[in-house]
């Protein structure tokens, strides 16, 4: 199993928040698109909030990919229907690259690197 965390910004208005935070709600999400991202590998998706600020973890399957998931994406109309949703409420944090959303985070610390797969 893998784990990657990545860091996202919201659009900082209180309404915008509280209206992506609701479609993230337990049942108000689509059910193509959780599908799409199990089947891609994903195992488990954790996403957490501080101000406008988005930080995702993700457990995954050794074998998921993220090039192979974009195209996956890419060529999945219900998910770029979601995407396109979404992008209303999201904004690429400054250092990420052109059409980019989520950034992968460096792992900076770990308390009990024994614990942790390599």
């Amino acid at each position: 199993m893998k784990k990657y965390c990545l860091a996202l910004d919201l659009v900082d208005d209180p309404v915008l928040i509280a209206e992506y935070e609701n479609w993230h709600k337990a049942g108000n999400g689509w059910a193509e698109i959780n599908a799409s991202i199990k089947d891609a590998g994903v195992l488990q998706m954790e996403i957490y909030r501080t101000g406008n600020r988005l930080f995702m973890i993700m457990e995954t399957e050794d074998w998921f990919d993220f090039d192979k998931k974009a195209e996956q994406d890419y060529n999945n109309p219900k998910v770029q229907e979601w995407e396109q949703l979404m992008w209303k409420f999201q904004q690429p944090l400054p250092w990420a690259g052109e059409g980019e959303k989520w950034v992968l985070m460096d792992q900076i610390f770990v308390l009990n690197p024994s614990v942790i797969q390599p």
